[in-house]
């Protein structure tokens, strides 16, 4: 954290001189979105920050930061062909490092191990690896320095492409191994976000990656997001306790809140705090098992979940290779920091939907293993991709 504010201080000094020097120049091209790229450049902790923008021809644009591997604004044409910026964010490097007053997951691509460990302990061939304990004694994120604090080398090699590699040394926040860990985001021309983590280590360890993009498809991030219409391919959810650990069973969503086989609003079902996973979480928190992965393999073929405005008709249909999938309901937003073009995000006024290995699975030897070894290639698939209906 003491490197993080060095940096940042550094960041602040290096922005003032620049403005200066630029005070009566032309100022430079905005994205769709609205996002001034030069609001990126930074270093931090010795590695040069930028934003990077990714575009097809049929009107999506997203824009990424290589700080955290991170998309800050995902632009796709509503219903009457307007863009709208349908993610989270900040509109700066400054507030994404700055992890005291402004901490956040937006769009990050999180690793080592996305979601908690319990109590942040693992075994690896007999050996116990304590991690930090970052979130009511868990493990949460990789902890409170993983990858989406850290900073991706970066390479775009057209348009529409952009790799971020990272190497994460030996004992990195307490996980075992070097790990060297590349995600790559590819925009589709039939206007999907396509995300592939792949990843090797040196030593076996533990490796679970996710994209933790917030969406609002109202692009209304003014308000409160649960008349967003939800859908989960899935049977089954993993329950938790009240600091947000799994239980270690595997539940039906038969007669429950959890169930939206059937889509329907969030908001019909959100402050049922009759129902105890809800009263836990303030809302939803929670792991669906996927129907799409069985027998061992994730079908990314089959759609895994969607999310529907109504407000704008921007439809969102996910798929993945992976077991499970975090339904996130931005129970934590609320906290008064502005955000993009000023905005401070209300609670409830979004949905996160990250791919992943169950929570805890390190520790949950019946459930899909995120154990990866050395010769072994780890890869995991996501892909949003947008319309209108």
């Amino acid at each position: 954290m003491k490197n993080l504010k060095t940096s940042f201080m550094g960041f602040g000094i290096a922005a003032a001189m620049l403005s200066a020097c630029t005070s009566g120049q032309q100022q430079p091209a905005t994205t769709v979105s609205g996002l001034n790229p030069t609001q990126f450049d930074s270093v931090i902790n010795g590695k040069k920050t930028a934003l990077f923008t990714l575009k097809n021809n049929n009107g999506m644009e997203v824009c990424i930061t290589n700080f955290g591997g991170r998309v800050v604004s995902l632009c796709v044409p509503d219903k009457d062909d307007n863009p709208t910026d349908v993610v989270l964010g900040y509109d700066n490097i400054a507030q994404y490092a700055d992890i005291e007053n402004s901490p956040s997951d937006y769009g990050s691509s999180v690793g080592r191990y996305a979601n908690r460990i319990n109590q942040g302990k693992i075994t690896i061939d007999g050996k116990e690896y304590q991690l930090p304990q970052n979130n009511f004694g868990h493990c949460l994120h990789g902890g409170p320095t993983g990858w989406m604090y850290q900073v991706y080398e970066a390479e775009q090699p057209n348009d529409s492409t952009l790799r971020l590699t990272i190497v994460s040394p030996d004992g990195d926040n307490g996980f075992p191994g070097t790990v060297t860990a590349t995600t790559t985001y590819t925009v589709l021309s039939n206007n999907t976000l396509d995300i592939t983590f792949e990843a090797t280590t040196d030593k076996e360890t533990v490796i679970n990656m996710t994209n933790h993009s917030y969406f609002n498809l109202n692009g209304d991030p003014a308000n409160e997001g649960m008349d967003m219409i939800l859908y989960v391919n899935a049977d089954n959810y993993t329950p938790a306790d009240s600091t947000y650990m799994t239980t270690g069973e595997i539940l039906s969503v038969e007669g429950t809140p959890m169930d939206f086989r059937k889509a329907h609003a969030i908001g019909e079902t959100i402050n049922d705090t009759t129902f105890q996973q809800i009263k836990n979480a303030t809302g939803y928190d929670h792991n669906w098992c996927l129907n799409t992965y069985k027998d061992g393999k994730g079908d990314d073929t089959q759609v895994a979940a969607s999310l529907y405005s109504p407000k704008t008709g921007i439809m969102l249909e996910m798929f993945t290779n992976e077991p499970g999938v975090q339904v996130y309901t931005g129970n934590f937003q609320g906290t008064g920091i502005a955000c993009k073009k000023g905005i401070k995000y209300p609670k409830h006024v979004s949905v996160c939907l990250e791919s992943q290995k169950y929570p805890d699975s390190p520790n949950k030897k019946d459930w899909p293993s995120p154990y990866v070894k050395p010769g072994e290639k780890y890869y995991s698939h996501v892909a949003y991709k947008f319309s209108v209906k």
